[in-house]
């Protein structure tokens, strides 16, 4: 087993390897070409003032600032919005996953609408619908909805109570809109939700899938032991479903990160945003793109090691 799994990784770093040679062999062909023709490459734009603003950032950024601030500014974003909606799909998946198998069979029913519904329908119509609901059918700042103490939900965003300048503030209406604590922008919670809904409904069925391949006398000894159906799919379907879950819902967790290149659509500063405005701004399109390409990539890869080590753990548990 341990040579196996050499093998796969020296045949890994080989075609990673091959890859780069492949890639430095194009930009440097690339970059005689443009040189020829006269046409300015390289990366020396990236220490030059950004000229252009973002529209929300977590780390500070001005348009006198670098256009590498301006990229670690995008990146932050990225995932800013894509671990959380990782978490949220998680948590999501599994609900709607006990939800297909329950006995209720309203319950049945609605995981399975959801599932369905969600499953048919494209991310990208997804976004659109989330943000045409968070900015068209939403009250007003100076009219936000109040469903519990100190959070407020309008067309301006997610308004919640957060450390500031002078300490924890909450929000309180003031004028037309909302001042103090935390916002969180329309465009940020349009992609939250629709990344996080749409990678949930895979994960759903890729675990009653898992779950239904077990045997069936597992759940039936759970159940003659006292365990409520709830108990029984937690506690005993759920964590040998996972083993034979892990590969698919880690490989929906890395969609969702990819995924999480359509910000753009709907006006969010991720780092593909900020690559396109760059690129208008200096004309580098070679150079824009092949961040996005180096970032994403690394992004992967580092992403697809946890998930090895993962699988590799959860293989050695079952060899004992």
């Amino acid at each position: 087993m341990a040579g196996r799994r050499r093998s796969a990784w020296l045949a890994q770093a080989l075609i990673l390897a091959a890859v780069l040679a492949l890639a430095a062999l194009l930009a440097t062909t690339t970059a005689g070409h443009l040189q020829e023709r006269g046409i300015r490459s390289g990366f020396d734009f990236l220490l030059e003032p950004a000229g252009f603003a973002l529209g929300e950032s977590l780390l500070p950024f001005e348009p006198g600032d670098t256009t590498l601030r301006a990229f670690a500014a995008g990146l932050l974003n990225t995932l800013r919005v894509a671990l959380p909606a990782a978490a949220l799909a998680l948590l999501i998946g599994i609900a709607a996953g006990f939800g297909r198998l329950a006995e209720n069979p309203l319950l049945r029913g609605l995981a399975g609408a959801f599932v369905t519904g969600v499953r048919n329908l494209p991310l990208l119509l997804h976004l659109l619908a989330w943000y045409f609901i968070l900015t068209d059918l939403l009250p007003p700042g100076d009219a936000a909805f109040n469903p519990l103490p100190g959070v407020f939900l309008s067309k301006s965003g997610l308004a919640l109570p957060w450390w500031g300048e002078a300490g924890f503030e909450i929000p309180q209406p003031a004028g037309f809109g909302l001042e103090g604590g935390a916002n969180l922008t329309p465009e940020y919670l349009a992609l939250l939700v629709g990344l996080s809904v749409y990678s949930a409904a895979y994960i759903a069925e890729t675990l009653r899938g898992a779950v239904l391949a077990l045997p069936p006398g597992q759940r039936l000894s759970a159940l003659a032991l006292g365990m409520s159906a709830r108990q029984a799919f937690l506690l005993v379907l759920l964590p040998q479903a996972w083993r034979a879950a892990l590969p698919p819902v880690t490989s929906q967790i890395l969609n969702l990160l990819k995924n999480a290149s359509l910000a753009v659509a709907i006006g969010y500063p991720d780092l593909v945003s900020v690559a396109g405005t760059s690129l208008n701004q200096t004309g580098r399109a070679i150079e824009c793109l092949s961040i996005v390409v180096a970032v994403y990539l690394a992004l992967s890869l580092f992403a697809a090691a946890i998930s090895h080590r993962l699988e590799a753990r959860l293989f050695r548990e079952q060899g004992e």
